[in-house]
């Protein structure tokens, strides 16, 4: 890939100072139009340009290049390029996706065919039906147009099957969200402006979305938004939750909130860490330490509230941490957990605005021991 994206979105980041880069559906994208071209004229374009949805035209160089076949009836063309996700940390970056082009009959339009790390969608709850490649309907949508523009241009019909692959993409899989969503055998093509935007966090809400759906087609009334593995562990072990009720939640409790208030489940279990929740529970929605701070005098008033003394309550004020606080509560018989737990359900309710959902908040502490729960309400 060379250049910056050109304007628009990748523009108005130079003054963060990180470095935008190209989703997985641009980057097929662009090793279809280089592979379709090959096809129709023997040549393939290196560097390719594409166009993305908001206008941008980056330019990307192929790492790989191929034409194959007995005959026009047989021909295919393959391109590869590699994904340069910026200074996202993107666990696809630096993957080889790679786009084989072959022609079909007259009327076929184009089909969609999963390559090697490449996934298939095995659960109902996605945007793309059970059996199809897990290649999204925007990078979809963007291939079609560019076999269209191919097409016009050198005489083509327009009609061909893509198979998109990505090396080593099974493995890569592993480290995201698609065995939980019942994408098997590798890595989802997604992309909606075709640009990563760093650290936007936007993949990781978009995946909390899709198990939301996928929890709600699998008839599940229960889920539980966890913010690690050891609440994930703990919501298992109290309620005994199937993997597909089980919500990534990280640091965002406002994402999860506001699409299952839009698409309700009857029940919601958050569970994560003390101070976490403590966030939460203080009307914080992103957990993240650089988007918000444990606040020690909203817990020193929660210690007065729960029968502490102004000693305690000081003492709470003056903690180094949020579970020094706790403990410091817990000494002194002070249900701080339980009382950090109440008011973040409380929190959620609130951003759920009388969306049919009930909800308990599980705090839990670094080596997953419950330290406080509220009632369901």
């Amino acid at each position: 890939m060379s250049g910056e994206p050109r304007g628009g979105r990748g523009a108005q980041l130079k003054h963060t100072g990180l470095r935008p880069g190209w989703t997985t559906g641009a980057c097929a994208t662009a090793a279809v139009t280089a592979a379709y071209t090959a096809l129709l004229t023997g040549d393939f374009p290196d560097p390719v340009t594409i166009t993305l949805p908001r206008g941008q035209t980056p330019s990307f160089a192929l790492a790989v290049e191929e034409l194959a076949g007995e005959g026009p009836a047989d021909a295919r063309a393959m391109a590869g390029v590699v994904k340069d996700a910026g200074d996202d940390p993107d666990v696809t970056h630096g993957a080889l996706v790679r786009a084989t082009v072959r022609a079909l009959p007259a009327g076929a339009g184009v089909v969609f065919r999963a390559g090697p790390g490449v996934g298939t969608v095995t659960r109902p709850g996605l945007p793309l039906p059970v059996g199809e490649p897990a290649v999204n309907p925007v990078p979809r949508q963007l291939m079609r147009e560019h076999v269209a523009r191919v097409a016009a241009r050198y005489g083509g019909r327009g009609d061909v099957e893509i198979t998109v692959s990505v090396d080593h993409g099974e493995e890569i899989a592993r480290s995201t969200w698609n065995p939980r969503l019942g994408i098997l055998g590798g890595l989802s093509v997604l992309g909606t402006t075709g640009v990563v935007v760093p650290y936007s966090c936007s993949a990781w809400i978009d995946s909390i979305r899709r198990g939301v759906d996928v929890a709600r087609a699998a008839g599940r009334t229960h889920v539980a938004g966890c913010t690690g593995s050891t609440s994930e562990r703990t919501v298992v072990a109290e309620y005994g939750l199937p993997e597909d009720a089980l919500l990534d939640m990280g640091d965002f409790a406002g994402a999860v909130l506001k699409y299952v208030r839009r698409h309700p489940v009857d029940r919601l279990t958050v569970c994560g860490g003390f101070a976490k929740l403590s966030k939460l529970a203080a009307g914080h929605l992103d957990l993240h330490s650089a988007r918000s701070q444990v606040d020690l005098g909203f817990l020193a008033e929660l210690a007065r509230r729960g029968g502490g003394g102004e000693a305690l309550a000081g003492a709470v004020a003056g903690a180094n941490t949020g579970l020094a606080a706790l403990r410091l509560c817990q000494e002194a018989g002070v249900p701080l957990g339980d009382l950090v737990a109440v008011a973040a359900r409380d929190q959620a309710l609130a951003v759920l605005r009388g969306a049919p959902v009930a909800v308990d908040v599980v705090c839990v502490d670094r080596a997953g021991v419950v330290v406080g729960r509220s009632a369901v309400a």
